[in-house]
């Protein structure tokens, strides 16, 4: 049985793999760019524009719920993200760092937690994007800055553990199943439609779609993040179901990684 102290060495060592796999995929991310990580704000700006101007330009989309449209934009997009980008790149990074599972011993949960992290950190550089719209929209009078916006050190625990539980189970199934990196492209192209990120629900006029929303994780956390900047503080209730949602995830996605660890061992 091992003792206290080699826990605890245990533990600083993955702590610090993990801090450099993090910094690895920040570098890599923008490898050979010319203004490197610049691009983690520049991005979401960029992104935002093109939206702001095909959805209330050329389709007469206005402010949404309350919130000026470019902001409704990027606040959806940029918490959205955390998903999206740490799921798809855990899929393959089991695989991918086989030499090293197979020559240290690291934990198989080490490289999907990288990614979520490597999310994390983007989209602390996005914040600041939205800071920057959100200070000129204020300039023009279409924004006004509340204190709830605080409560987003509330929400991320909620998005990352839930990002970390579908990372965990979808690296795990890539090692058997190959194919289901095209499968869960799709399905993320569909999971981004089915979230209103440059839409409202009740602009669909569909009851039946709302009824249905409640049971997509991302419309909640997407919904919490733009309530606290338009000054609402999410309902107990919400909380619970944010957090019901990204505990439920977590603890599926450690079930899975924990049942089939020593076949994925034997697989790479």
């Amino acid at each position: 049985m091992a003792s206290p102290r080699s826990k605890a060495k245990h533990v600083f060592q993955q702590g610090y793999l993990l801090r450099l796999l993090v910094r690895r995929n920040i570098k890599n991310q923008y490898y050979r760019s010319f203004i490197g990580v610049l691009w983690t704000v520049l991005n979401p700006l960029l992104n935002m524009l093109v939206m702001a101007f095909v959805f209330s330009e050329l389709f007469g989309f206005d402010s949404q719920g309350g919130l000026d449209y470019s902001l409704y934009i990027l606040s959806g997009n940029i918490i959205f993200s955390i998903m999206s980008s740490s799921t798809s790149g855990s899929l393959p990074c089991l695989v991918n760092q086989q030499d090293m599972l197979q020559k240290t011993k690291v934990s198989l949960t080490l490289f999907p937690t990288a990614n979520v992290f490597s999310s994390l950190v983007t989209f602390g550089f996005s914040f600041i994007a939205l800071l920057i719209v959100a200070l000129i929209r204020l300039a023009a009078g279409a924004f006004s800055f509340h204190w709830e916006i605080v409560f987003t050190i509330v929400l991320l625990p909620a998005v990352v553990l839930f990002s970390l539980g579908l990372s965990y189970l979808l690296s795990a199934l890539y090692v058997f199943f190959r194919d289901i990196q095209h499968v869960y492209t799709v399905l993320l192209t569909l999971w981004t439609y089915l979230t209103p990120l440059f839409y409202t629900i009740e602009a669909l006029n569909k009851p039946i779609v709302e009824k249905l929303m409640n049971f997509n994780p991302m419309y909640h956390y997407v919904s919490y993040f733009r309530d606290i900047l338009m000054g609402n503080i999410p309902s107990l209730g919400e909380h619970i179901v944010c957090y019901g949602f990204a505990l439920g995830m977590f603890a599926i996605g450690i079930l899975v990684m924990t049942l089939v660890r020593n076949k994925i061992a034997a697989k790479l």
